[in-house]
């Protein structure tokens, strides 16, 4: 039963509508994560809403002297 249990999960993610794939994620120069992005990361959008994120690295900021 497990196993089944895990192959329907995956099989719903996949389905969702708003999830975008991790191969967009990554084209986008993104990484997928699960949970929470790392400090220095931004939530983008979803690979598999809503437990797989895309995260992307803030983007520096330059400070003129």
């Amino acid at each position: 039963m497990g196993i089944l249990g895990l192959v329907l999960i995956f099989i719903s993610l996949i389905a969702h509508g708003h999830a975008h794939g991790p191969d967009s994620c990554n084209h986008e120069g993104g990484l997928c994560r699960v949970g929470n992005c790392i400090p220095g990361e931004y939530l983008a959008k979803y690979c598999f809403e809503p437990i797989i994120l895309c995260c992307k690295s803030l983007p520096l900021t330059t400070v003129k002297s």
